[in-house]
């Protein structure tokens, strides 16, 4: 009888048969074989692996890029192993390119970019890092930034990585007690600030022992405020740490590959955020295994406005360094967006569904206000491109002559690449801007914990409504959850719990351990709580949440558990059923009133009624209860976006009979989605009449 070493070698060896890197096809690295197909699902975008030698299920996907081997390096430079290389590379073969650009202000007025080159960026870094051993910080010392996007940010990042300091991003949406929070549980030694940010350290400067110095980006000196003596904390603007470190210059620390570069802190879902620990290894391998799918070039422009607090921008930033790009910085201001990209003109452009959803529908808006004749050369416009597109045929460049070249010059007419993330973007929207810009729209999926990018799509695929395939830099199985009838085994598509395996995969969260072992099991796979499905050539489709957990369009998670409790205080309420989705910004609610309250509520008010029904319908009730639960949400200190910003009030209790309650009296979130589909419906159209991007159909 066959033993199992000798069972695993030869499937091993079984293995290796049939993934034999290929030489001249650098689209697929698998050779065509009749046997192949038990798997390799489809064509090419991934590649089905057993999950144990031994024994196990064939469910593991990686890339068919890199099947054998999962990405750690850049494949042209496997001498990058940190940040800090990463820098060093650009800084060598691009010294004199352009960098870091932000514009001008002369009298008031905004004028045109100013540019750093890599070479000064270097010499910037090295005073910064320099300036704060100076302070005295020591190797492994954690360092907070807390402004938006401008070159220092990328500067003190830089030196960061150079001596190796621990970078933690401070972001005001999570409000000032998270802020001094973080700043408490990761010990921040020293504080980047602007002046607006200073003002919230000082509110609670006595309450962050840790640091030892703030250092404020873009205040002069003798503007800042004394600090008492007995705070030990030494306030200093950039320009004086600059000054600091130039005369006082140290060699560079380099770090290790497995040292930890930052600690990104995520909202979380219970109020408290928790610091994902991602080490220079974990960031390098995720982006290089992106050089696989996507190419940029040193004669690129990148347009920077997306949150440098949130790891999507932090990897783009990444691959901008490595590939040697000119990254332009928005002016601070969303509404001054697309004045930024007309001056700027990227070539590379990422962005966020709710930013293209509002192209989308600015672009359509234009077109059907602008008279028959226009509108009938829009549609034959964009129909023949899109027909000779998604056939392989090349367009006639007639159409980009009378069309499409208007709409490209509002973002600066030259963007050759989009790119997507952070909540799902509609397969319809994803075609249209295809067509109008004329360039690949590439989506993404990935979280924090994995240092950005879990799956991607491929740039050969005209295929829409999934997120592609796996990173090189990491395996995928879909985990079987028979709590919501989803598993590997289902036909003809598997289903089940998105894991991540592989060297991008998060180290843990800083100091908890209880919560890293929740989502990462003995076996090194991270539970994502995203139900994901398998499609045709080994695509991944994002389904449903495994959790009572979810994420709004614009990346926040809720827990809509905590937010019924809440409202559950609500005089009118009698139980409430809270609704979002990746498709919208807003919460809605679905509120079974309690008639008691209502009915006096009404006679208190003088207002008449038939029966509780036509009352619930009754605008004046909706105002009513929707401003009493803002009332309580506020006492309750809710963060905005877990205000449900739109009502819907019912006289019938949900209960065990209507399906909607379990025997423990938990709402039933699938069955109360569908029961009330309509109303949910009505709500989100009628927040669309305020923002017509809010809103996606079930």
């Amino acid at each position: 009888m066959e033993d199992s070493n000798s069972i695993a070698s030869r499937r091993l060896t079984a293995i290796r048969s049939h993934l034999q890197a290929s030489t001249d096809n650098t689209y697929s690295q698998i050779q065509a074989n009749v046997t192949a197909g038990e798997f390799v699902d489809d064509r090419r975008y991934s590649v089905v692996l057993p999950e144990k030698l031994k024994s196990g299920k064939w469910n593991v996907y990686r890339s068919a890029r890199s099947p054998l081997k999962l990405v750690t390096r850049f494949p042209d430079h496997p001498e990058i192993e940190t940040l800090h290389d990463n820098f060093v590379h650009a800084a060598d073969a691009f010294p004199d390119y352009k960098y870091l650009g932000s514009r001008v202000r002369v009298d008031g007025t905004v004028g045109e970019y100013k540019w750093m080159t890599y070479g000064e960026t270097s010499t910037a870094r090295s005073a910064i890092g320099s300036g704060l051993q100076y302070h005295g910080l020591s190797k492994g010392a954690c360092v907070g930034l807390y402004f938006i996007n401008r070159p220092e940010w990328l500067v003190v990042d830089h030196a960061c990585s150079a001596y190796s300091y621990v970078s933690v991003p401070l972001y005001d949406t999570l409000g000032p007690d998270a802020v001094k929070y973080i700043i408490n549980h990761a010990d921040l030694q020293a504080v980047f600030c602007v002046p607006s940010t200073l003002n919230v350290l000082l509110s609670f400067l006595s309450e962050i022992n840790s640091v030892r110095i703030i250092v404020v980006v873009g205040g002069a000196d003798e503007h800042l405020p004394s600090l008492p003596a007995t705070s030990g904390v030494q306030l200093v603007s950039y320009s004086k740490l600059i000054s600091q470190g130039h005369a006082n210059l140290k060699p560079v620390c380099p770090p290790k590959a497995n040292d930890i570069a930052t600690i990104c802190y995520t909202s979380g879902t219970t109020g408290t955020p928790k610091g994902v620990v991602l080490t220079h290894e974990n960031l390098i391998s995720s982006v290089a295994a992106s050089t696989l799918q996507i190419k940029f070039h040193s004669s690129d422009i990148y347009i920077s406005y997306l949150p440098l607090a949130h790891i999507y921008e932090r990897a783009n930033q990444i691959m901008a360094v490595y590939c040697g790009l000119a990254v332009g910085f928005y002016q601070g201001d969303n509404l001054k967006l697309m004045d930024d990209l007309a001056v700027l003109r990227p070539t590379i452009f990422c962005s966020v569904p709710r930013l293209y959803n509002r192209i989308y529908a600015g672009i359509v808006n234009a077109v059907n206000t602008s008279g028959v004749l226009k509108q009938r050369l829009f549609n034959a416009a964009y129909n023949s491109k899109k027909q000779a597109s998604f056939h392989g045929r090349k367009p006639s460049p007639i159409w980009d002559r009378l069309v499409f070249n208007k709409i490209k010059a509002k973002m600066g007419g030259r963007v050759r690449f989009l790119g997507s993330g952070a909540s799902p973007l509609s397969s319809d929207i994803m075609d249209f801007l295809k067509v109008c810009f004329g360039c690949p729209v590439i989506e993404g999926y990935g979280m924090t914990e994995t240092a950005c990018v879990i799956t991607i799509m491929d740039d050969s695929d005209n295929l829409s409504g999934h997120v592609g395939s796996p990173n090189p830099s990491c395996e995928v199985k879909l985990a079987d959850v028979p709590e919501m009838n989803y598993t590997s085994d289902d036909q003809p598509n598997p289903r089940g719990e998105i894991c991540v395996r592989g060297p991008s995969v998060f180290q843990g969260y800083y100091k908890d351990e209880v919560q890293t072992r929740e989502v990462i099991d003995d076996e090194g796979w991270l539970h994502t709580g995203d139900i994901g499905m398998w499609l045709r050539g080994g695509r991944l489709k994002i389904i449903d949440r495994k959790k009572n957990i979810f994420k709004l369009a614009q990346g926040e998670y809720i827990a809509p558990d905590k937010i019924e409790n809440v409202y559950a205080k609500c005089k009118f309420v009698s139980q409430s059923f809270v609704y979002g989705d990746s498709w919208n910004s807003s919460l809605v609610a679905i509120i079974s009133v309690d008639p008691d309250v209502m009915k006096d509520w009404a006679a208190s008010e003088g207002i008449k009624y038939d029966n509780l029904g036509q009352l619930c319908n009754d605008p004046r009730a909706k105002a009513a209860v929707l401003a009493e639960m803002d009332a309580v949400a506020r006492e309750a200190q809710l963060r905005g976006f877990e205000f449900a910003k739109a009502v819907t009030l019912v006289p019938e209790p949900f209960t065990v009979d209507n399906g909607l309650l379990t025997p423990t009296f938990k709402v039933k979130r699938p069955q109360a989605k569908a029961y009330f589909a309509k109303e949910i419906s009505n709500m989100y159209a009628e927040l669309s009449t305020m923002d017509p991007t809010l809103h996606k159909p079930l």
